[in-house]
This record gives C-alpha cells, sequence and structure tokens, in this order.
C-alpha cells in the first residue's frame, strides 16, 4: 500500500512539474494558440494575439492560468508575474549556434550536444553581414543565458539561448575529509544533463593527482572549488633533498616542514636543525634552491 501511495507521489509530482510555465515562448505567428505552450492539445484554439503594430505580447500569469483553468488545463504554475509571446525573428542563426556550440566543447572534454535554440530578445528581420559572438567567462556554467553579438559599428544585439546536452562529472560516494586522494573508492563517473553549476565540474581523476580542499559531502558533483593538486610531500615526513652542481649530485634526508606539491617551495630541516627551502620534484623527493 505504501508503494503505491510513493508511487503516486512521484507521478503527481512529475505532472506538476510538467506544467511549469515558462517567462517567454517565441511563436511562428501573431495568433497564439494553445498549443504555442502545451503539446497536448487535442483541440486547439487561439488565446491571444499580437498586435499588427507590434512584436510581442505580456500578459499577466494569473490571467493565462485562469484561461487555461477554464479550458480545464489546471495546475500550471510560474515564477514569473508576467509571461511574453515573441514572435519569431526569420533570421539565420546557424553562425551563432556554432559558435556556442564551440564555446561548449571548449569547456567541456566529453560534451555531447543535441540542440541549441537561439532567439533574438527583440524581433529582428535580418542579421548583419558581419558580427562577433559575445559569451562571458562563466556563461559555460548553465545551460541557458543571454549572449550578444557586436556589429563593427559597435551595436549590440542581444539574444536568448539554450543548450541541451549531456556530459560526464564526477560525484562523491561518500563523504569526503580534507586533504584525502580522490579515487575510485570515494568518488564516481556519471553522465548527467547540463543545468547549472556552482563551479566547473572535474573533467578527470588521474591517478594520484587530486586530493579534497575541505569537507566534501556525499553525493556532491566534483568541482574545481573541491579539488586541488595532490600533496606528495606531507609534513613530518623525511624528503630525499638532491643537490646537482656541475658534475656532483648530493642526496641526502631531511624533514619536511609542511605539506608540498609538485613544484611546491617548502620548508625541511636536517638532523642538525639547519632549516632551509627546498623544490618538490616528486613523492617524498625534492631539490635544494
Amino acid at each position: 500500500m505504501l508503494a503505491k501511495i510513493l508511487v503516486l507521489i512521484l507521478i503527481s509530482i512529475n505532472l506538476y512539474a510538467g506544467n511549469a510555465l515558462h517567462s517567454t515562448y517565441y511563436v511562428n505567428s501573431r495568433s497564439i494558440n494553445l498549443s504555442s505552450i502545451t503539446s497536448d492539445t487535442k483541440n486547439d484554439f487561439n488565446i491571444f494575439t499580437i498586435e499588427k503594430s507590434r512584436f510581442s505580447k505580456r500578459v499577466k500569469t494569473k490571467d493565462l492560468i485562469k484561461l487555461l483553468e477554464t479550458h480545464g488545463y489546471k495546475n500550471y504554475t510560474s515564477k514569473s508575474n508576467y509571461i511574453s509571446f515573441i514572435l519569431k525573428s526569420p533570421i539565420d542563426t546557424s553562425k551563432i549556434e556554432l559558435s556556442i556550440k564551440e564555446y561548449y566543447q571548449n569547456q567541456y572534454e566529453d560534451i555531447e550536444i543535441t540542440d541549441i535554440f537561439v532567439e533574438p530578445r527583440a524581433y529582428i528581420r535580418v542579421l548583419p553581414k558581419n558580427y562577433v559572438v559575445n559569451m562571458r567567462k562563466r556563461d559555460f556554467l548553465s545551460k541557458s543565458g543571454t549572449i550578444n553579438i557586436k556589429t563593427p559599428q559597435n551595436k549590440k544585439i542581444f539574444f536568448n539561448y539554450r543548450v541541451t546536452a549531456t556530459l560526464p562529472v564526477y560525484i562523491s560516494r561518500k563523504k569526503i575529509k580534507k586533504d584525502v586522494k580522490l579515487s575510485a573508492i570515494n568518488s564516481s563517473k556519471k553522465s548527467i544533463i547540463l543545468d547549472k553549476f556552482r563551479a566547473k565540474p572535474i573533467q578527470s581523476i588521474k591517478i594520484n593527482s587530486l586530493q579534497s580542499k575541505h569537507h566534501i559531502p556525499k553525493g556532491r558533483i566534483l568541482t574545481i572549488r573541491d579539488v586541488e593538486a595532490l600533496s606528495v610531500i606531507k609534513k613530518n615526513s623525511f624528503v630525499n633533498v638532491s643537490l646537482h652542481s656541475d658534475n656532483m649530485a648530493i642526496t641526502f634526508s631531511a624533514k619536511a616542514l609542511q605539506d608540498g606539491k609538485v613544484d611546491d617551495i617548502i620548508r625541511v630541516q636536517k638532523s642538525d636543525g639547519k632549516r632551509f627551502k627546498v623544490k618538490v620534484t616528486g613523492k617524498n623527493r625534492a631539490e635544494l634552491r
């Protein structure tokens, strides 16, 4: 009985989520029909009309929801107070789409893009012949956003875009403490749908290459904020220090006074108490500076 109740709850949640209205809809004609909002329309009909002197129509969300309810389409919700219907511009956005695709592919090694939607924020009849596509540094963290193209006359035209894609990420399999080496034991690779990230997900975990920068809870997508290069020298461990001079090489042991990663400069101490700086070159190895 409990299992049936849970199934019904999940179905209700999915149906409810599927009835969330977007803040903006792009339409092919001035006649705005029910099919512009939902594909579940046995008997399509007109709900609004864009005036001839305009290229968009803005309606109150509560009025639209009330209209839908009168025709039997209930449980619609929205986070926006207004819903905009914009007439699609008769332009070729393939160049912009290609720029967006290359931008995301440069940020993610194994991303699989299945669709890119681009539409100007205002109605335009034609694109300029020459322009440059501008994207911000952190746009790749989200599946959607706003970009602009810049013309030789420094005019900017703004576009909304949305990317449908999947990509591999690494997720913590359990709680990971600070300074713990990442491996298949505490993290796993998983393919997810691109949505929105707080920081760039790490692309790969090479053997003995990364460690946690802080405590990481179970089930978190691992990002560059969570990891750092693995410390190959631990504080209070003994390090083999090399000194190279002409054709002579000297190696001696010293105690590390701090953790160190490859190429870090750390302080060590010899058995006689003398302290000096060394450059970390590998696992418990360093060179005298």
